[in-house]
């Protein structure tokens, strides 16, 4: 089986729409970047299996980047997101990052100590 896990901060508070919003430019932002680098059959299977993701959350930016640097350590493709602070952040903050689509035991390893949003 195959996710997607999009972590985001739970510090900043993002009304439901900002966060809705955010959670979707990190998954499709790491799908194009799946896409360009030739992993057409992972998107592929993944989409074939229901595209399952997950979106958890994080206390603070420090504990965001120590697991997005985990994660990229491990070899996962992954993307950052910084909002272009339009309406509720400054410019530049950084709402949230997206691991996969992966094997779902592999995303686990990385995410498993994390809650539900």
């Amino acid at each position: 089986m195959y996710k997607q896990a999009i972590v985001i901060r739970s510090d900043l508070k993002l009304p439901k729409g900002k966060l809705a919003v955010q959670v979707a430019h990190a998954s499709v932002e790491n799908v194009i970047k799946l896409l360009n680098k030739g992993e057409s059959s992972l998107v592929k299977d993944w989409r074939d299996e229901g595209m399952k993701k997950v979106v958890l959350k994080v206390d603070s930016f420090d504990e965001l980047i120590k697991k997005f640097n985990e994660a990229k350590s491990r070899g996962f493709l992954v993307s950052l997101i910084k909002d272009a602070g339009k309406t509720v952040v400054e410019p530049g903050t950084v709402t949230c990052f997206a691991i996969g689509p992966d094997k779902e035991e592999k995303i686990d390893e990385i995410t498993k100590d994390l809650k539900l949003v």
